[in-house]
């Protein structure tokens, strides 16, 4: 692609480093900053500053959080002894969305993935161990992707979970093999919550 600036191709590159975001797509969204007035772009680029420099994790379930205590763990109404273990920030925002889930979450940062060199020690497996093992806890849910990832992930953890005597279900698989929990619709995905079975019980089948 040929630019006649040099400003224009270092803005399109950069974007394009962004997932799913070609070359063509990124110079069609750096041509509609250049037509915005120039406090709007600075506005944008001001909030992804914030973002980078100011974002936090929380300190109980690793969530994205602007405090080191996010809403969700702060939160007095929420069921704190039911704990729901899920892949990332995007399964968070995807589970509360369908609204059918009222306890606290554990965010794993990740799935394990032998052939991306990612095990468990590279996930926030302990401080799930930690938690479970140092807090009352009622149920925890492993809600992870259909996937081979997923599924190794939830073996991983049943097995360093089931000597503390909790119960440990998974969500109901209303979710296609090979799918993703963020691309669940929201009533596929609370029904799946809803209708969660023990663990154990899936490894039977």
């Amino acid at each position: 692609m040929n630019f006649s600036s040099k400003l224009l191709e270092d803005a399109v590159n950069e974007f394009s480093k962004l997932p799913g975001v070609g070359q063509k797509t990124a110079l069609r969204l750096v041509l509609h900053l250049l037509n915005k007035e120039q406090e709007e772009v600075e506005l944008f680029g001001n909030a992804l500053i914030r973002l980078r420099k100011e974002i936090k994790h929380c300190q109980v379930c690793h969530n994205i959080s602007d405090n080191q205590l996010c809403n969700i763990c702060a939160a007095a109404k929420r069921e704190k002894e039911v704990i729901c273990v899920v892949e990332d920030t995007r399964d968070v925002m995807a589970i509360e969305n369908t609204g059918q889930y009222f306890g606290l979450y554990h965010v794993l940062g990740g799935l394990i993935s032998p052939m991306d060199g990612i095990g468990p020690s590279d996930l926030f497996i302990d401080s799930l161990v930690q938690r479970v093992a140092t807090t009352p806890v009622k149920e925890v849910i492993l809600a992870l992707s259909a996937t081979m990832e997923g599924d190794t992930t939830l073996f991983y953890l049943y097995k360093r979970l089931k000597d503390f005597h909790v119960p440990i279900t998974t969500i109901a698989r209303g979710i296609a093999f090979g799918g993703e929990l963020e691309y669940a619709d929201e009533i596929t995905l609370g029904r799946s919550i809803v209708t969660r079975v023990p663990y154990q019980t899936s490894l039977i089948k």
